[in-house]
Parts: C-alpha cells; sequence; structure tokens
C-alpha cells in the first residue's frame, strides 16, 4: 500500500520542490529544508509514536493543477521507525541513502565498520593512491620516454615508502569522514554495530556478538548492502605479514624482492603495477590457462604485451596454488606448491618473500539473520535476488519490503554498481519500476597503461549473436591511440579501442579500451548503451581537437551501418530562401 501511496506522493508537483527523473517525479528538497509540520502532514518523517500513511486524492478543478489537489491522510494499521533501513554503508549503501532522501524517505544507515565500506576504506580508493605515486615513481625511472620529450633526470629517483603508504590512508580517512559529513547533513541516521534481521520490517543492531542484547529498530523496507571480503581458497592461511590479501597490501607496511601474486584479475593485476614500479619482482599464479581471464582476449594479449612482458613479471598458469606456509621478512621465504589444474598432480614449488592472495572476494553475509525472513545465501554466500533487487526465500519467491545490493547479492561486484542498484531498489520500493542493465555498466584496471571495458566481450558477443540468429550481422570495428593527436603529444600511443555492434541495427554490444585514460574515455560507451543510443546517433557527437576522446569518435566514425530500406527522404527546406534547393542525389 504504502509503496502506491508514494507513487501518487512522486506524481504532486508543487512549484519547484519536485525534480522530474527519466521516468517519473520525486521530492527533490532535503527533509530538513521542509517546514516540520508539512513533512508531518505527508506522513515522512513523523515522530515514531504518530506515523501515519498517505493517500493523495484528485479532485477535478478548473484551476491550476498544483493546486486541484487534495490531501488526505489515513491512520495507517502499521507504524515503523523509518521509510528505510540500510544494512551497511559502502558506496551502494550511501547511494541508496542520499537517493531515498531525495525521494522524500526518513532513512537510517547501520555501519559495523567503516563508512565507506571496502571501496573506501580497503579498496578501490587507496589502491588508487598506491597506483598514482608508484607510477609516477614509474614514470620519473623511464629514461627513455623522458628523453622522447626532452627532459633528463639527474641522479636516480627515489620515493618513500611510508609515506606513498600515509597518502593513501589519510586519502581513505579524508573520504570518509566527506561520506559521513554527506549523511549527517541530509539527515539521515547513523548507526554504529553489527546487524541482524529480526523479520522483514526489523533490524536489530549492537556489538558484534551480542546483537540480540543490543537496540532494535523498524522500517517498512529493509535493505542489505553489507559488501564483500577478499576470498582465500583453502589450504591458505593468512598472517598479513608474508601471506596477506589486498586488506594487508593496501597498507604497504614492507616492499618485498619477489611477491608472488595468486590471481591476475583486476586486484592482481593493479598489485602487480605498484609493485613492479616500486622494485619489486612479481610472479602470477593464475588457474586459468590464460592471464587476464575474463577480459577480452585481444585486449588482454595487448595487456600482456605492455603491462608484463617488459617488467620483472613472470607467470604460471593452470596450476593452483594448493599449500602455502607462510615466512618471516628477511629470514625464511613462504613456500608455495603448485598443482596442475587438469591432473591435481604436484607439479612445482616456489620460494618467495611474499605472497598476495588475490582470487577475488566473497560476500559478507554471515550472520545477518537471513532465516528470520526465510531465505538463505546460496552456497557461495551471496543473498539471492531477482532484477528488482528484491530478496528472494528458499522457495525462489520475493520477500516483501528485503533488498539486497552490492557485492552482497554477486550480480556484479564492483562500487559504482552497487551504487546504481541501490538507485534502482529506491526506485522499486517507491512504487516506480526500475531494472538496472548490468551490461551497462562499466569496469577497468587501473593500471598504467589502463584497461577497460562495458558490455560483451568479441567472444561473448559472437556467442550471443550466435543464439539470436544476427551471426553474420555482427561487426568489430577497431581503432589505435596511434592515431590521436593527444596521445602522439604525450608519447602515449600505444593502444587500442574495439566495439562490437550490429550492423543492421547500430545496436552496441561491447566496447573494450587499453591505454591513457582508458578508464575515463569508457563512460561515453557506457553512457550510449545504457540510454540505448546506436553507431547511427553517436556519428553526430562532436568531440574536442585534439583529445583522448577522438579515440572513440573515431572508433564510430569508422564502423559501417547498412542504410534502411526505405528510399532516403528529400531535406526539409528550413529556410524560404533555400525553397529552389535540390534534393540530393539518392
Amino acid at each position: 500500500m504504502l509503496n502506491a501511496q508514494r507513487t501518487q506522493l512522486g506524481q504532486l508537483s508543487a512549484q519547484s520542490a519536485w525534480c522530474t527523473l527519466p521516468h517519473q517525479t520525486c521530492p527533490r528538497k532535503t527533509q530538513q529544508s521542509r517546514p516540520q509540520a508539512w513533512r508531518s502532514s505527508l506522513g515522512l518523517i513523523q515522530p515514531r509514536w504518530q506515523q501515519a500513511q498517505c493517500v493523495l486524492l484528485t479532485k477535478a478543478s478548473s484551476r491550476p493543477a498544483a493546486h486541484r489537489r487534495e490531501l488526505r491522510l489515513q491512520t495507517a494499521a502499521h507504524s515503523y521507525d523509518y521509510d528505510l533501513i540500510i544494512i551497511g554503508c559502502g558506496v551502494g549503501g550511501h547511494g541508496a541513502a542520499l537517493h531515498a532522501v531525495e525521494c522524500g524517505l526518513k532513512v537510517a544507515v547501520l555501519e559495523g565498520h567503516d563508512v565507506g565500506g571496502t571501496c573506501v576504506n580497503r579498496g578501490c580508493v587507496p589502491s588508487k593512491a598506491l597506483l598514482a605515486a608508484s607510477g609516477r615513481v614509474r614514470d620519473m625511472k623511464n629514461a627513455m620516454h623522458l628523453k622522447s620529450l626532452g627532459i633528463k633526470v639527474a641522479g636516480n629517483v627515489e620515493f618513500d615508502r611510508q609515506s606513498i603508504a600515509d597518502h593513501a590512508n589519510q586519502l581513505a580517512s579524508s573520504i570518509k569522514g566527506n561520506l559521513a559529513r554527506s549523511l549527517e547533513a541530509l539527515g539521515v541516521d547513523m548507526l554504529v554495530g553489527a546487524a541482524k534481521l529480526a523479520g522483514p520490517h526489523s533490524v536489530k543492531y549492537g556489538l558484534p556478538g551480542r546483537v540480540d542484547v543490543g537496540g532494535e529498530i523498524t522500517g517498512q523496507d529493509i535493505m542489505i548492502a553489507t559488501g564483500s571480503v577478499p576470498f582465500v581458497p583453502p589450504g591458505i592461511p593468512i598472517d598479513g605479514k608474508t601471506v596477506f590479501t589486498s586488506d594487508h597490501a593496501l597498507k604497504m607496511d614492507w616492499l618485498p624482492k619477489w611477491i608472488a601474486i595468486i590471481g591476475s584479475g583486476y586486484i592482481g593485476l593493479e598489485f602487480s603495477d605498484v609493485y613492479t614500479a616500486l622494485g619489486s619482482e612479481v610472479t602470477f599464479v593464475e588457474a586459468m590457462p590464460d592471464l587476464m581471464p575474463g577480459f577480452d582476449k585481444e585486449i588482454a594479449r595487448m595487456a600482456q604485451r605492455l603491462l608484463i612482458n617488459p617488467r620483472s613479471i613472470d607467470w604460471h598458469t593452470n596450476v593452483f596454488a594448493t599449500k602455502v606456509i607462510p615466512g618471516e621478512p628477511g629470514v625464511k621465504p613462504v613456500i608455495i606448491e603448485l598443482t596442475d589444474a587438469k591432473t591435481k598432480q604436484v607439479v612445482d614449488s616456489l620460494e618467495v618473500d611474499a605472497c598476495l592472495v588475490a582470487t577475488g572476494r566473497a560476500p559478507y553475509t554471515q550472520g545477518l539473520g537471513l532465516s528470520a525472513i526465510g531465505a538463505a545465501p546460496d552456497r557461495r554466500g551471496f543473498v539471492p535476488v531477482n532484477d528488482y533487487m528484491q530478496v528472494l526465500d528458499e522457495k525462489n519467491k520475493v520477500v516483501p519490503h528485503v533488498y539486497c545490493i552490492g557485492d552482497a547479492n554477486g550480480k556484479f561486484m564492483l562500487a559504482h554498481a552497487a551504487s546504481a542498484q541501490g538507485i534502482s531498489a529506491v526506485e522499486n520500493m517507491c512504487g516506480r519500476p526500475h531494472v538496472l542493465d548490468h551490461l551497462s555498466v562499466p569496469a577497468a584496471a587501473f593500471t598504467h597503461p589502463e584497461v577497460s571495458f562495458v558490455g560483451h566481450t568479441e567472444e561473448a558477443a559472437r556467442e550471443a549473436a550466435q543464439k539470436g540468429g544476427f551471426a553474420d550481422k555482427l561487426a568489430v570495428t577497431k581503432t589505435s591511440f596511434k592515431a590521436n593527436s593527444k596521445a602522439l603529444a604525450e608519447k602515449e600511443g600505444e593502444g587500442l579501442a574495439k566495439m562490437m555492434y550490429r550492423k543492421d541495427t547500430g545496436e552496441i554490444l561491447g566496447v573494450h579500451i587499453i591505454g591513457l585514460h582508458a578508464a575515463d574515455l569508457i563512460h561515453e560507451a557506457s553512457n550510449a548503451m545504457s540510454t540505448k543510443q546506436t553507431v547511427q546517433d553517436l556519428k553526430f557527437s562532436v568531440h574536442t581537437h585534439p583529445t583522448l576522446s577522438e579515440v572513440l569518435d573515431e572508433l564510430i566514425k569508422t564502423s559501417h551501418v547498412d542504410p534502411p530500406a526505405q528510399k532516403r527522404p528529400e531535406p526539409k527546406v528550413l529556410d524560404p530562401k533555400l525553397k529552389d534547393l535540390q534534393p540530393l542525389p539518392a
């Protein structure tokens, strides 16, 4: 009932107090900016003992629409402390809270650790600080590249390990504070403690292990946004010193001379960039036949040529690290036993100074009390959800009023995907059905140069085309950074962009980039895909010259789309002076 009422509430247009979304309208002003009496009359933030739901009834009138509506209150059978309770305050929970407040909801956020979650405190934010610092060191040591620009650095390039680590920590602390202040400024109640579901409308919270004797709050809707933790395969003990995860590596406590990295995905690739720039040797241990599994194969080959082969990196593929024995820095090496992925026989062993376990992430869903709502995580720990981010019970039926976003549901384990899912979930609980197109969500590895993509790989696009019956209509176009003036000016011509699309409709199926600032360039493609723009639409876009954005411009304008079957229409004459203009030849 409340969802329908929120939909009606979103349709009220009261002068400048409302914003227009592409699909609907919602309140713009924050809860603090509304007069308390008005807020209470709408049932948005009433006292806990006097909450009510509201119904908007429209009455015909000759007066303007904004004055034709009559508001009536009906006291509901249920009252809750909040409209929305969010468990977890990472990037996903934060984004959901901001959107919920904008939509007029009273929100509480339960955070058990640090505001900002993994991304801000132990993930993408501090790692980018390390990549920025180590990247500068790499650039300063690249005498050949500097010489090509007419630059010579006298003497050795030096760096201070602890200062680099401090930069990463300070950045995380600064952003963490900014996130907390942004929520407080909007009137979001921030509660600290471990959380446990007590029902579809109730959450208990308190000290870890003592949640049942802590506090309890109620909400019309509940959103699970608990994120993830590093996944550690069986047989690998973590001591945090010589055998560690990305959580420990970000602290940069010491620099091993030789480090093994188990896994060559985003995390492993970025840390190999950091360690080699600062002088370490790296050995990849990868269970799949090729390095960088999951990336477009052509892009992965080029990445290996640019990011791995020229650096102090070697690798073992098709093997598992089945046994790891921690060592002691400077005293005893780490011993890693390698087992063939097919024969399951031990084939080799390594003795290295340290071992980084970068084998992905696992959902942080233990202890959530999912049984209280009739739900259970799958065998990997993910909370099952439908396309609307609604939690599904053990019989695969929707659990009303409970949603799950981000790494906890496993749909797309990236921080910005979690934020997008959170916004989508808020729209759905407000009665405005919305489904996030995960295929249009971009991703990137912030190496030097960067790698980014959105949509299908070429291999996946060909498979989709075969299944969809348009294999003969699939096209692939490519362009090199060597044709871009800005890249050449910076002596950064090594790079490639490629696009998969349908040449009959112009639909974009995927874009992949490796090159200077690829992580920024990918957004033009992802935005085009999310708004269903075609290749034909993008051909009319104008790009500043000379910029790297022209890499995408070149990619689009060199693609070919089949012309429509009908005859070309005659041009419209807009200026009377051009009335004698002859039509262009067909």
